[in-house]
């Protein structure tokens, strides 16, 4: 990865965006030469700024910018980044919509010296995280979600790829930087003592109870182990209901910018753990009982849906395309057990980190009342646990949903709220 910065590179703000996307050609796709256009800055993530163009005379004549600052946006300088990110989260994108592009955002052009590209912008869709946080469902989620990780998983990994190939693919997709992020925020900060770990004084027992666990830490330092070690295919590598654009008909992938060659089960454990903390903040979101058991009665049918149709697409795209003599029927099934395993344990971390750790998630932490919020995080840090200690005796998804269903906040709520 080139970490020099190009001598043309300066960010964009939403005034000097406008003429830079009136001499694209590329934008002549979008945009007419008399066009007046406008733009805002958007980007509510942790790293990059977003800018959403459009024709005052025709709205749904749109586009979405996104520019790599040189550093983490939610730090600030002080916590450098490589601008050529940008490229790596664009070649991705480019990729899964050559895969899935009924899920996938088109890809208009890569600037190499600007560090940005231009994007369909989702106009009609809302994120995902969002939505399941005001109690929406998505009835075609499952279908939509479940066939994207299946071919963008396994039609990049050693299952499908000639050895050349792959190995190429690997190369180009190395993200030294972004993963140590992952490294350090997932896998190793929640479980010690450290400033960046903001989580609310009223959950600081079971925090520092888990932290002290260290037939916990060494689960985790196994999943850890698989991150940094494991390239079967490349993954999304932040696969969280906030990088998924969604309505009632359409499913949308976005943000792929930790994309890197890693394990399968970190993209598949991600939404898997992602769903679970909405279920854990539905604890106190939904007072209603019977409203909360329908809501999160969806949530986990997704899940277990959602499995299904990712091993029913991976035998379509992958399995009955291999020779069976090299890979015979046990090893797949041994296979597709392991991937649910690891699904398991890395989107347990997730789940943990996404509690303890710096950027949690709105979820949770968009809870107003302290209390109820505290209670919601306790029982997702209980889920967390429990799937990653449980994960090798798990035969089916099923399974999982079993355990994660299981759990009970360790915080009580009030009295009144029974």
């Amino acid at each position: 990865m080139n970490d020099e910065i190009s001598p043309n590179y300066r960010p964009f703000d939403p005034v000097s965006i406008l003429d830079y996307v009136k001499q694209r050609p590329e934008m002549s796709a979008v945009f007419r030469p008399d066009d007046e256009l406008v733009a805002d800055e958007v980007g509510d993530g942790n790293l990059n700024l977003v800018f959403k163009v459009w024709a005052t005379a025709d709205p749904e004549r749109t586009v979405i910018i996104k520019q790599a600052l040189p550093y983490l946006r939610l730090v600030g300088g002080d916590w450098p980044l490589p601008v050529e990110r940008a490229r790596i989260e664009a070649e991705a994108l480019k990729i899964e919509y050559d895969l899935v592009p009924a899920h996938t955002p088109k890809v208009y052009f890569y600037d190499p010296e600007m560090y940005l590209f231009a994007m369909q912008n989702l106009n009609h869709h809302v994120i995902m995280r969002k939505g399941l946080s005001e109690g929406i469902k998505y009835p075609h989620f499952a279908e939509h979600i479940g066939l994207f990780l299946a071919k963008t998983l396994g039609m990049t990994s050693d299952l499908v790829l000639d050895y050349r190939t792959k190995k190429e693919m690997v190369k180009r997709f190395i993200n030294p930087e972004l993963c140590k992020i992952t490294e350090d925020l997932v896998f190793t900060e929640p479980y010690r003592k450290t400033e960046r770990n903001p989580y609310h004084i009223e959950l600081e027992p079971q925090v520092l109870a888990l932290q002290a666990d260290e037939t916990l830490r060494v689960e985790v330092a196994q999943m850890k182990e698989k991150f940094m070690t494991q390239a079967q295919a490349l993954v999304h590598g932040d696969l969280h209901t906030g990088s998924i654009m969604i309505n009632q008909q359409e499913t949308y992938v976005i943000d792929p910018e930790f994309a890197f060659y890693g394990p399968m089960g970190f993209d598949l454990g991600a939404v898997i753990g992602n769903l679970l903390l909405n279920y854990a903040a539905h604890e106190v979101r939904t007072p209603d009982p019977d409203k909360r058991a329908d809501f999160r009665a969806y949530l986990t049918g997704t899940i277990i849906d959602l499995w299904h149709v990712f091993t029913r697409e991976f035998q379509r795209y992958v399995w009955d395309q291999v020779d069976p003599v090299n890979m015979p029927k046990g090893y797949q099934d041994n296979y597709m057990l392991r991937l649910l395993h690891d699904a398991a344990g890395l989107g347990a971390c997730k789940m943990m980190r996404r509690v303890i750790g710096l950027a949690g998630v709105s979820d949770i932490r968009g809870i107003e009342d302290v209390h109820d919020r505290t209670v919601a995080a306790s029982l997702a840090l209980n889920i967390g646990q429990a799937l990653i200690f449980e994960r090798e005796s798990l035969r089916t998804i099923e399974d999982l949903v079993e355990v994660a269903t299981a759990c009970e906040p360790v915080v009580p709520w009030p009295a009144d709220k029974g």
